[in-house]
């Protein structure tokens, strides 16, 4: 283990003034990650900056009904929050399909957006990766790639991004609050907070040197707005996607001529486990927006969003995989509800 310095931040300014005095200093939150990382000799922070007791912890209603998470709240215990289960299911739900519940005791809000790519190449010293070294290479394009990204990605990086957090951070329209270096506050779309690889696939996120997360901020969802998370992986448990979808359906409940149950008011689609970032369907969105989401229908929107896809030797099965898993979900929120005109 390389020697490194460590600082435990009083206030968010005092963990900014830490980063800028120690040059290649980290963060750290719950460390499920990074420790990880250090260990392999894949990081190599001249300082750990600990924001674990700052006071982020906190998961609060807003006046508008939304919820802003704070970036020290635990993945357990924001999955377990009742305003969670009940508002934003998905995001319960994507939270519990990811790793074991001892790390999800120990993981943070933060730090799950901020974890690194599972690629082996990255994880390998002797391996070349152009995300850990830039330069030397992609080893995963020609070498095991069968859980690697079908969209999005490039000649110098095809990984994809683990967490299941945020594949449902994208589909609520959430938003990352950040705290900078001079004290300067902004946000991002969850949405975009991920990067594409294009030709710096070091660089996995658009936060700025310095910055912070301090809060992950969630709109009020729509009344009689639906959602839900599917996750297809290798075992029942403790696994990474080989892909996901996210999906909130708000549909007009008014039947429709031919006996549907209603045309699509809003969907949010995204996927996981298909490429650099949660990646957010917008062209099947708008496809399906204003239609009765019959199958067929369903099917040809989702077939558009896939249709730029590029396949590598071993990881086609991911196109019909992200497929079905998308239009089994849409269906089951599209399903009749208790009451309506449509149930029997």
């Amino acid at each position: 283990m390389k020697p490194f310095a460590y600082v435990r931040a009083t206030s968010l300014q005092a963990a900014a003034d830490a980063y800028a005095a120690h040059p290649g200093s980290r963060y750290l939150g719950g460390g499920t990650n990074l420790v990880d990382l250090m260990k392999l000799g894949v990081e190599t922070p001249g300082a750990l900056i600990d924001v674990s007791r700052l006071p982020l912890d906190e998961i609060r209603e807003l006046p508008d009904g939304g919820l802003r998470v704070g970036a020290t709240v635990r993945n357990s215990d924001l999955a377990a929050d009742p305003l969670v289960r009940t508002r934003y299911p998905l995001l319960s739900r994507a939270l519990l399909s990811g790793a074991s519940g001892q790390l999800r005791n120990v993981a943070t809000t933060g730090g799950n957006l901020l974890q690194r790519t599972r690629c082996g190449y990255f994880q390998d010293l002797s391996k070349p990766c152009n995300k850990r070294e830039p330069g030397t290479g992609c080893g995963a394009r020609e070498g095991l790639h069968r859980d690697h990204a079908v969209l999005g990605h490039s000649e110098h990086c095809i990984a994809t991004h683990p967490s299941d957090m945020a594949v449902a951070l994208a589909a609520l329209d959430a938003r990352v609050e950040l705290y900078g270096a001079a004290g300067t506050t902004r946000t991002v779309a969850a949405a975009e907070f991920h990067r594409l690889p294009a030709d710096r696939p070091e660089q996995d996120t658009v936060i700025r040197p310095g910055e912070i997360i301090t809060a992950v901020v969630l709109p009020a969802p729509a009344p009689g707005a639906r959602s839900l998370y599917r996750k297809a992986r290798e075992r029942a448990s403790y696994a990474f996607a080989l892909a996901s979808v996210a999906v909130v359906l708000d549909l007009d409940l008014q039947p429709d001529d031919d006996g549907g149950v209603g045309r699509v008011r809003r969907l949010a689609l995204a996927f996981g486990g298909l490429a650099h970032r949660p990646w957010r369907a917008t062209t099947a969105e708008a496809r399906l927006t204003g239609v009765v989401p019959h199958p067929d229908a369903v099917r040809e929107a989702v077939d558009a969003e896939l249709a730029g896809a590029r396949v590598l030797r071993d990881n086609a099965y991911k196109i019909p995989l992200a497929r079905n898993l998308a239009c089994d979900a849409i269906a089951e929120l599209a399903g009749p509800r208790p009451g309506s005109p449509a149930t029997p």
